[in-house]
């Protein structure tokens, strides 16, 4: 991920202003919907993400939700939510769950930045990068699951599956 060098100290406002920046590097379409919302378009390997940014000032804490486009058939949700839990199983940071109507996988992961001074670049770098991460991580497995009819354990190991090579 590309590194902002003119703010590589923290930044002691709001961390959306400084996320700003760094999705526009990318040259990503975002709205900055209020002072505490910020929407980003991102395309992936598998999909376009949409990513809602949220700021709490008075939690000192910067949400950042990933919306995978692929809502889960009806039939298949009880399938998906036993991926659910495979697959936050194996994270470290952050979480998938499903949201709204048409129950869609969103990646959810939270920093709290109380007593920080504001969030670094770095910070917010690692916040979306480990979003994107993930999603393209797993989202062969929700589409195995839910539109190929895999197991959600079938499906994990197939998506984890690591190529050597090119052919």
């Amino acid at each position: 991920m590309a590194t902002l060098a003119r703010h590589s100290d923290f930044h002691a406002h709001n961390p959306l202003d400084l996320l700003e920046d760094i999705v526009g590097i990318y040259e990503w379409p975002f709205e900055r919907v209020s002072d505490e919302e910020l929407m980003v378009s991102c395309e992936g390997r598998w999909c376009d993400y949409a990513m809602h940014v949220t700021w709490r000032a008075d939690l000192a804490a910067i949400q950042l939700a990933c919306v995978l486009d692929s809502p889960i058939p009806e039939a298949r949700i009880c399938a998906v939510h036993e991926l659910l839990a495979i697959v936050n199983g194996k994270m470290w940071l952050g979480h998938f769950d499903l949201a709204g109507s048409r129950s869609t996988p969103v990646f959810r992961q939270a920093v709290l930045l109380r007593g920080a001074h504001g969030a670094s670049v770095e910070q917010l770098e690692d916040l979306v990068d480990i979003a994107i991460s993930e999603c393209e991580r797993f989202y062969p497995a929700f589409q195995y699951v839910s539109w190929g009819g895999k197991a959600p354990a079938e499906a994990v190991e197939a998506s984890l599956i690591e190529t050597v090579g090119e052919a």
